[in-house]
């Protein structure tokens, strides 16, 4: 059986879409979206999957602008790795990125995480856009999962739909060398699975989602679960966040109106990603929208430090990194709380923190805290 290899991260995260342009085509029904005191522009980069829709969306419904922003969108990266190279590069200011981001920091990137895109505040574990979805003839019961075990499943080395297979793996008693690991881009799951090179797949949507409508006799053997932290951030570079803290914050908070009109309109924001993302079919948008507003919650509390930590030890488990940093000097969560507090009303739908689980401006992450403050 094939061990899953450590460091294999560049093109694991690939999506093969691409974003247009043009003008919106969405109502805007959201309250509180006024202007704001700023000035200023900046550019934004970001991958192109259903999950980081927000992006380009605060631009197609207006709320950069309705903050004082001038927002220039990079086109689409390919996967996180670029998003992060882009930056470094200084070709983008901002970004939005997730396992790829924990990585770069142990290479010694220099990145602080200012806000989320995707995840939640109030339990540690919401993977709810994430899927295992198997062959007809697969072998693998739903109601028995120990039977993945001897299976070979499509993944994505390094990347958070890898780590949601050995969470699940760990939950069910299965150690991975009783697996085959295929590493597979996203993109060319589907295809796997119908030519039979693996039993079953996982990933993130809409390849799941995908590959259940294109692959005949298809079907889920399992969703989320909680096996698994998907974690998305918002990151910049220290020089950037130090030099323009109120272009951050603005920024933050046209984010944070976004992601409540996704909330509000998910058909709508189905129907948008098939403009931003090319090639996606409107039915399978409009499923993944179900799932992917489940983890639509950009404020900060000591659960999604945990989630943060949760992924970075699971990266030391595989040899990935070494957990060598502190994730108190890696996070700034002072701007995000600053929009928590200054527009409660963008919140007002998202379930409530628990008491214990929220934090101030001096909070410090305490890993043994945290625990038992956040739901699992």
């Amino acid at each position: 059986m094939q061990r899953s290899p450590a460091a294999i991260l560049a093109g694991s995260l690939a999506l093969t879409m691409t974003a247009c342009t043009g003008g919106s085509t969405v109502e805007d029904p959201v309250d509180g979206a006024t202007a704001g005191a700023v000035s200023g522009a900046l550019t934004a980069g970001y991958v192109g999957g259903i999950d980081q829709l927000g992006l380009p969306l605060a631009t197609e419904l207006g709320y950069f602008e309705d903050r004082g922003l001038d927002v220039t969108l990079a086109d689409p990266f390919p996967t996180g790795v670029d998003a992060i190279t882009a930056l470094e590069a200084g070709e983008v200011d901002i970004i939005q990125v997730g396992v790829p981001g924990v990585v770069a920091i142990h290479n010694g990137v220099d990145l602080t995480v200012v806000g989320n895109y995707s995840g939640s505040s109030t339990q540690r574990s919401v993977d709810d856009t994430l899927a295992l979805v198997a062959a007809e003839d697969a072998g693998i019961d739903p109601e028995d999962l120990s039977t993945l075990e001897g299976a070979s499943i499509a993944t994505s080395f390094g990347t958070i739909n890898h780590l949601y297979l050995l969470g699940l793996l760990k939950d069910l008693r299965i150690d991975v060398e009783d697996v085959e690991l295929v590493n597979t881009a996203p993109p060319d799951m589907p295809v796997a699975l119908e030519t039979g090179g693996v039993d079953a797949i996982t990933s993130w949507d809409p390849w799941p989602l995908t590959a259940l409508d294109q692959v005949q006799g298809s079907y889920e053997v399992v969703r989320g679960g909680g096996y698994i932290p998907y974690i998305g951030y918002i990151m910049a570079t220290p020089s950037f966040l130090e030099e323009n803290p109120d272009l951050v914050e603005a920024f933050l908070a046209a984010r944070a109106t976004t992601d409540q009109w996704i909330r509000r309109n998910p058909d709508q924001t189905a129907e948008a990603a098939t403009r931003w993302l090319s090639g996606t079919d409107p039915d399978i948008a409009s499923a993944a929208m179900e799932f992917n507003v489940q983890q639509l919650d950009p404020r900060f509390s000591s659960c999604n430090y945990l989630a943060l930590d949760t992924v970075a030890n699971l990266l030391e488990e595989q040899e990935v990194i070494e957990y060598d940093f502190d994730i108190n000097t890696v996070v700034d969560h002072r701007l995000i709380l600053n929009v928590q507090e200054s527009h409660p009303e963008l919140f007002a739908d998202l379930p409530e923190v628990p008491e214990q689980a929220q934090i101030d401006t001096d909070s410090t992450f305490l890993r043994e805290v945290a625990q038992t403050s956040c739901a699992i």
